[in-house]
């Protein structure tokens, strides 16, 4: 299933660009309805991008090192590693949503958030932005990433920038849900 590197990248830019005006709206909402739960199990709105910024204090700078030491050229195709095309297309919203259990400290519930917690989304979404730029010019198959569940694993830089982009409209999707 290859995919033009040039045509991911774009995807993913109108992806975090969509991610990016939706957080915008959040900002317009009052703390109430950004901190309201549908159940004593669910996440609040602002917990939902707590999550989100969690995942990213992981990624971006683990994104950023990998493209800055990279010699790689860019490469006209993107093709997708077995694991990190499963762990992405696992990470798309569908319409009956699977459940996923998240790791302890990605677990935002109960936290004291307020609408800093946006705009630090809204940072890591420009800087997604950047790094995706960053990205456009080197090769997405021979850059690798670690990942956060285990230093042992890594995926294709294409892969990661799917399971973090598509990680965040999925949720982005659940805190639409809350509202």
């Amino acid at each position: 299933m290859k995919i033009a590197s040039k045509e991911l990248i774009q995807d993913l830019i109108e992806r975090t660009r969509r991610n990016i005006n939706q957080a915008e709206k959040f900002q317009e909402l009052p703390i109430e309805v950004l901190n309201a739960r549908g159940s004593s199990e669910s996440w609040t709105v602002l917990e939902c991008l707590e999550h989100l910024n969690l995942y990213g204090d992981f990624y971006l700078p683990e994104i950023e090192s990998r493209i800055q030491v990279s010699k790689s050229n860019g490469a006209s195709m993107f093709n997708p590693g077995l694991l990190g095309n499963y762990f992405a297309k696992s990470m798309l919203p569908k319409q009956k949503l699977n459940k996923m259990k998240t790791f302890k400290d990605k677990d935002p519930i109960n936290s004291m958030l307020d609408k800093k917690c946006i705009d630090r989304f809204i940072q890591q979404q420009h800087k997604t932005l950047e790094l995706l730029n960053m990205a456009s010019n080197k090769d997405l198959n021979k850059i690798k990433t670690v990942v956060s569940i285990s230093k042992l694993i890594k995926l294709k830089l294409g892969d990661t920038f799917r399971v973090l982009i598509y990680h965040n409209q999925r949720h982005i999707e659940q805190a639409n849900r809350l509202i």
